[in-house]
């Protein structure tokens, strides 16, 4: 535990006090503050919408075994196939084992990161099966040997010319390419890789309950053309992406394109219902969804924050965060980053993230812009509680907040001792926590109580 906490600080240190990459990350996140001001416009009450989607979740989450059931019946009855994970591993051996038994050689893979949270890509090229990244971002990171930055944008990270250096490396394209030059050139590699695939595969933003389908929303058409050329499909998706009526679409979609990019609507947004039909062109000739739990009971069994499990993956409240925005997402050291990240980690793999519900000011900044109204600052001191109740704190810790409760919860304590004794105390105990880079608060004599005891005193 302690271990990944050290790892934290010290990359967090390291990215805070690197100029050019604070710079780079505040320039990528105001252009999204921009366009997510002007998306906001499409909504006459953007709040109601808000309230509506927030319901459905909770109501979705409340009754989600029932979901998960008609999920499946509807999927299956369509010539889909379910597959149930609970965790990771057991995800990944399936996942294998499907690819494996059909002869699959290549795959290519749209953005997700339920398949980083499997670290599914090293997983099957170690089972000599290529997986190829068909999102221009996850792309970069791919060729780049890098890891995904941001839930929504992963090469936030990266300037243009930084992207550029890397295809000259790769692929010798001019050290000055333009974005549109090197999305061209990606875009004709890419096309020959649908063609030949074997199989492929991609998240879900959503599950619908009572029409059995996955749907993806996406801007490239890679998902599409993911799941439209090769013979075998895999979707993998966590147990919450469900809701409970395709209904629902009409707030969660534009929500989503809103809060995670500033549009209206995504540019292709698709409804698979199973493998390809009599009749039908394209599509593949099997179909799986891989349901995974990995963690997301446990979230669930937890009555007071079970409503992180609402969360639409829109990336919202790390663009506003003032911690992500100093750090960035790989100091985090796991896949979800930022304040929702924070929030589900611990209660999806454990105590030993507990330091990522410390790191936050609790602004209430990530609460205001969640487009499905997660309280996500009060679900991070619902996490320091937690750590704090099952002992993950250390002797030191524990000891001194047992002195600092007894001399603070009397008034007649804490005026025992002068100024000077406490700047001691103080500098003495705190200073490492406090960092050295911040100047410790001195304590003034008089203090405030005695200033107002004397001002007020009875004539």
């Amino acid at each position: 535990m302690l271990q990944k906490e050290r790892r934290f600080l010290a990359d967090s240190e390291e990215r805070a006090f690197d100029r050019e990459h604070r710079e780079k990350l505040r320039y990528n996140i105001s252009r999204y503050s921009v366009a997510v001001e002007r998306g906001k416009c499409q909504f006459s009450d953007i709040e109601h919408v808000r309230q509506r989607a927030a319901r459905q979740k909770e109501q979705s989450i409340n009754n989600l075994e029932q979901h998960l059931i008609e999920f499946e019946s509807k999927f299956t009855a369509r010539g889909g196939k379910v597959i149930w994970a609970s965790d990771a591993k057991e995800a990944v051996t399936e996942i294998t084992r499907v690819l494996t038994s059909r002869g699959v050689r290549n795959a290519v893979k749209s953005k997700s990161m339920i398949t980083e949270e499997l670290n599914l890509n090293e997983v099957l090229q170690a089972n000599g099966i290529n997986v190829l990244e068909t999102d221009l971002g996850e792309f970069i990171v791919q060729i780049s040997d890098d890891k995904p930055y941001h839930i929504v944008t992963p090469v936030m990270h990266r300037s243009a010319k930084e992207i550029a250096g890397i295809f000259n490396m790769k692929y010798d394209l001019h050290p000055d390419s333009t974005p549109e030059e090197i999305t061209m050139y990606v875009r004709k590699l890419l096309r020959e890789k649908f063609v030949h695939a074997d199989a492929g595969i991609t998240g879900a933003n959503f599950l619908i309950a009572d029409t059995g389908s996955v749907v993806l929303t996406e801007n490239e058409g890679n998902g599409i053309l993911s799941v439209s050329w090769p013979r075998v499909h895999i979707a993998i998706a966590g147990i919450e992406k469900m809701i409970p009526s395709i209904h629902d679409l009409q707030y969660f979609l534009p929500l989503l394109a809103t809060m995670g990019t500033g549009q209206k609507v995504t540019v292709y947004n698709s409804v698979l219902s199973g493998p390809r039909r009599n009749k039908e062109v394209d599509g593949p000739q099997e179909m799986f969804v891989v349901l995974l739990d990995n963690g997301r009971t446990n979230l669930l069994s937890k009555t007071e924050q079970r409503s992180a499990l609402r969360c639409i993956k829109c990336g919202a409240c790390l663009n506003v965060c003032p911690v992500y925005k100093n750090i960035g997402g790989h100091a985090y050291g796991t896949v979800y980053s930022g304040p929702i990240g924070s929030v589900i980690t611990p209660n999806l793999h454990g105590m030993e993230y507990k330091h990522l519900s410390f790191a936050s000011t609790l602004c209430g900044l990530c609460t205001e812009v969640c487009p499905v109204k997660i309280p996500i600052h009060k679900l991070l001191l619902l996490n320091r509680r937690d750590a704090v109740a099952q002992g993950h704190t250390s002797t030191g810790e524990r000891r001194m907040m047992k002195g600092y409760k007894m001399v603070m919860s009397k008034r007649k304590r804490l005026n025992l001792f002068s100024a000077t004794l406490k700047n001691m105390g103080f500098s003495m105990f705190f200073r490492k926590g406090w960092g050295k880079r911040r100047e410790i608060p001195r304590f003034n004599q008089p203090s405030f109580n005695q200033q107002w005891r004397k001002k007020h005193k009875p004539e």
